[in-house]
């Protein structure tokens, strides 16, 4: 599996050190960035890994930024992209398992490593359950992207 990774200045350390398990866990990685903890704009990263996710170069993204928020607003604004705010174990697993997020983003500033970890390896192997009640949600999340789609393009 092709793993997007991506982290402004402030999730930098964390990046590394998911790249390196990732690695280790024998993922293939995409580095989009950034490559130092100079002040560098998380948006840029976020379309980064969004785009790689959407376009199909990876199947799932990972993204670190301060407090996660920011990357988690700008990665949902690429159509086709469920970015999660993950924080706990629970929400790693049951954000794929019944939304099928296919993008986890975790807060530099808010998680440490230990728990860094296990959110990655949870994310990695949750699948997503496709459940008729899971999917039923997920094709209104997705009409209501299809129907505000058009609006996105004047913003």
């Amino acid at each position: 599996m092709r793993i997007a990774l991506g982290a402004d200045h402030a999730g930098f350390q964390l990046k590394e050190r998911v790249k390196a398990l990732l690695l280790q866990m024998k993922y293939e990685v995409i580095d989009v960035g950034t490559t130092s903890t100079e002040p560098v704009d998380y948006p840029d990263f976020a379309e980064a890994v969004g785009l790689a996710v959407q376009g199909g170069k990876a199947e799932r993204g990972i993204l670190v930024c301060g407090s996660g928020i920011g990357a988690s607003v700008a990665a949902n604004k690429i159509t086709g992209v469920r970015a999660g705010l993950c924080h706990d174990h629970y929400s790693a697993h049951q954000g794929v398992e019944h939304d099928d997020i296919n993008v986890l983003v975790m807060g530099g500033r808010v998680v440490g490593e230990a728990v860094a970890m296990e959110l990655v390896r949870t994310f990695l192997e949750a699948k997503y359950t496709g459940e008729e009640r899971h999917h039923r949600r997920l094709e209104k999340v997705k009409a209501i992207e299809r129907r505000f789609a058009g609006e996105r393009k004047s913003e």
